[in-house]
């Protein structure tokens, strides 16, 4: 069920699963253009076998309303943060995927007495040390041109590996069914916000969180060696590659996924299957 709550100057929708109150939450952020009814059920329904798991729209999202304050990654943060707060939420493990996974930094890093456990999904730290996308990439991301079908396919080409879309007939069988709007005025503005990102790399040392990234070695979008630079700058990261994958590996992978996140939250050691999926 949806539920919502005031924030400052919005509101934010979002969803809660699993058992009330019982463990330390996680709370998932989802990326550029996404939804948080886009993440995989397999991996929401894994997580939440043991505690309770949040997903959220972000301002401007889905059913989250939005106001007149520009975009920005720190102001995504806010808002995460105000969500805590708002559901009286001491600490959460805290997962951000692409665009979320800056936000999740900028959380970890303003707010560490709130962040118990760090997962960053296709991940960069941004500025001048990230290893940027090639400018077609970008294109794609940003182009709100043609119909919705010409929009799907685009979309495709930046989540998934050629070799795997040629082997999967229909891509949308691995995403759930989608019915939030999306306002395409604050998706550019989104847009508009990951540009002027300064990026965190100088400050990661600064994150005393334990934190897992995970990367597909064929991610265009992010490409995976952002995940290294990220992880020596955080003391104990481990980085999990998982062969084949693209920005959306999850969606290619997600009882893989699934797994080595739930052994992370439970504290366990995670080590990488040699092979792909």
């Amino acid at each position: 069920m949806i539920e919502r709550v005031s924030i400052d100057d919005i509101e934010i929708a979002y969803r809660i699963s699993g058992p009330s109150r019982h463990g330390v939450p996680v709370l998932m952020i989802m990326g550029y253009g996404g939804l948080m009814e886009m993440w995989p059920p397999t991996i929401v329904e894994t997580l939440a076998r043991t505690r309770p798991v949040i997903v959220f729209d972000n301002r401007g999202m889905g059913y989250s309303t939005s106001s007149d304050q520009d975009y920005s990654i720190a102001r995504f943060a806010a808002d995460a943060h105000a969500l805590l707060r708002a559901l009286d939420i001491e600490r959460a493990h805290v997962l951000g995927w692409s665009m979320g996974s800056y936000i999740a930094q900028e959380l970890a890093l303003a707010h560490p007495e709130r962040v118990e456990q760090l997962i960053l999904l296709s991940a960069s730290c941004g500025g001048a040390e990230a290893v940027w996308p090639d400018e077609a990439v970008w294109r794609r991301l940003v182009d709100m041109s043609g119909t919705l079908e010409e929009r799907i396919r685009r979309m495709f080409e930046n989540l998934f590996p050629p070799e795997w879309l040629r082997e999967t007939p229909d891509p949308m069988q691995v995403f759930p069914p989608i019915t939030a709007p999306i306002d395409d005025a604050n998706l550019l503005r989104q847009a508009d916000a990951l540009r002027a990102w300064p990026g965190v790399c100088p400050r990661l040392s600064e994150i005393v969180a334990p934190t897992l990234l995970m990367t597909g070695t064929e991610d265009v979008v992010i490409p995976p060696r952002n995940a290294w630079i990220i992880g020596e700058r955080i003391a104990g990261a481990s980085v999990i590659q998982i062969k084949g994958g693209g920005h959306g590996f999850f969606y290619q992978a997600p009882e893989q996924t699934a797994r080595y996140l739930a052994a992370f939250l439970d504290g366990e050691q995670v080590h990488p299957h040699p092979g792909g999926f």
